[in-house]
């Protein structure tokens, strides 16, 4: 396998005997920062069943079946693999009318840490029963929720404003046959079969962090001083100087447990079926559709993401509530709320496909037809590009050049170092110095190693290749003052 640039120096083309040329998004540098496993991944997804387009973004690492960072696009088959076992992993933004001088005390900035997490928790088993200040749910809410995702009325029984959801890339899911009903009855069959036992446990993670890289982050917004930028930025509802709140959140315990069984379902069928594993990865196993196997993981991807789509939703109106502690009298909008670990039915190259998008998010542009008669129809929708705390992160636009990448971009910096090796080189004094350099708090005791900066690529390279590529524009550049992250291994 090998890379050969194009006249664009950040896109480039991954070439393999056994495979059509592969799409691959960076510059020279961030080419240099693939390693050959991530790579073969993509060459492997290139390869399988039904396949006609593998993109490589900025970001991409290995993963599930298919690198993290990488698009996958197929009108026939869908792939558990290149969403992953955090379906509807997300980013949404909290913009606030607080100018950011209000919140320059760490005295300040650490009353509003605490009082987040007396409401908000944090780590892989948490949820709202494990807080000082947790929400009480209804089960049946619970039900209607994963069945039905942020409707009028599941918004209304968890006091999430109702317009919040015109700011949503997609405030609910349907099941396999564009019903909600479809999804009652796999739940129902879900929830007499042993694997989902613990169905009312994870519920009560609704409105609540993961842990790894799941993240609460209190941002001053800098708005480009473009024209084009400010122009883009007063549609979001940006404030240029004012304190906003980025998360990062999906499905947590209930979508992993959804992805988890439908990798094992599929496995044992490629067994049944003597079907060989594409480039021999068993967590690239596929349905085609209209099957039952692709009905079924349609229907549990469409509840995991209805899931992830209201916690991101409560989290925001906790988010907001805490700061009314002390701050009484803020007001806050919500400006975004977008996914990195989905499968969507699109219109790509005029014709449907499943456009499966991992550790990748979607960059529709101006006048895209998917965009039409929302708030974004003459901008493009925003797109939030998690960087790392000292770095910050970016608010961008997709432009038309996206269409190269299926109109898609990556979904952060990306690892550039395994966790295991993280925590084995890094040096945690060194890591929480240049946090306190950078005056950024966080609720960690010990900021943990395997999401530390230097884990990550360089950002700034990253939003580069972006840039350069022609698939997005950025409009604003978020700075870091606090960050609420799983703090269970600080206290070990």
């Amino acid at each position: 396998m090998k890379i050969i640039p194009t006249d664009n120096v950040a896109i480039s083309k991954l070439v393999s005997d056994s495979v059509p040329p592969i799409t691959v998004i960076g510059t020279e540098s961030i080419r240099s920062t693939f390693d050959e496993k991530s790579l073969q991944q993509a060459i492997n997804a290139r390869g399988a069943c039904g396949v006609t387009d593998v993109i490589l973004n900025p970001d991409a690492h290995c993963g599930y079946g298919a690198p993290i960072g990488c698009v996958m696009v197929s009108p026939s088959h869908v792939f558990p693999g290149p969403v992953g076992v955090d379906i509807k992993c997300s980013m949404s933004l909290l913009q606030f009318d607080l100018p950011a001088e209000e919140i320059q005390s760490p005295v300040i900035r650490r009353k509003l840490i605490d009082a987040i997490c007396d409401r908000i928790p944090t780590g892989a088993g948490a949820g709202q029963k494990s807080i000082r200040k947790g929400r009480r749910f209804n089960p049946a809410t619970l039900q209607q929720t994963v069945i039905e995702g942020a409707t009028e009325s599941v918004c209304g029984q968890l006091g999430i404003p109702f317009d919040w959801t015109q700011r949503c890339e997609d405030a609910f899911h349907f099941g396999h046959d564009g019903t909600a009903e479809a999804l009652e009855f796999r739940l129902d069959k879900i929830l007499s079969e042993k694997y989902m036992v613990n169905f009312d446990d994870k519920m009560t993670q609704l409105g609540s962090y993961g842990g790894g890289n799941h993240f609460g982050e209190c941002e001053i917004v800098k708005i480009n001083q473009d024209d084009e930028s400010k122009r883009i930025a007063d549609i979001f509802g940006l404030k240029h100087d004012h304190v906003a709140f980025l998360s990062h959140c999906g499905s947590r315990g209930f979508g992993n447990i959804l992805a988890t069984e439908q990798f094992k379902i599929l496995q044992r069928k490629f067994k049944e079926w003597g079907i060989p594993y594409p480039g021999g990865d068993r967590e690239l196993v596929y349905a085609p559709e209209g099957s039952a196997e692709a009905n079924d993981y349609l229907d549990d991807m469409a509840m995991g993401a209805n899931f992830a789509t209201v916690n991101h939703l409560l989290i925001n109106v906790l988010i907001l509530e805490s700061f009314r502690e002390t701050f009484p009298q803020v007001n806050a909008n919500f400006v975004y709320f977008i996914s990195h670990n989905i499968v969507r039915r699109e219109i790509w190259q005029n014709q449907p496909a499943y456009v499966h998008r991992k550790g990748a998010t979607r960059a529709f542009p101006a006048g895209h037809h998917e965009l039409r008669g929302t708030l974004f129809e003459t901008t493009g929708h925003p797109i939030l590009l998690p960087g790392d705390p000292k770095s910050g992160s970016a608010v961008m636009v997709g432009l038309d050049g996206a269409e190269v990448s299926a109109y898609s971009i990556n979904h952060g910096a990306g690892r550039i170092m395994g966790r295991r090796r993280a925590i084995d080189i890094l040096n945690q004094k060194i890591v929480d110095d240049e946090m306190r350099a950078a005056d950024i708090l966080t609720n960690c005791r010990r900021y943990p190693l395997d999401e530390a900066p230097a884990a990550y690529k360089n950002f700034n390279d990253v939003l580069q290749s972006v840039k350069l590529s022609g698939l997005a524009k950025e409009v604003a550049r978020l700075n870091a003052t606090f960050v609420v992250k799983d703090n269970n291994k600080a206290d070990d």
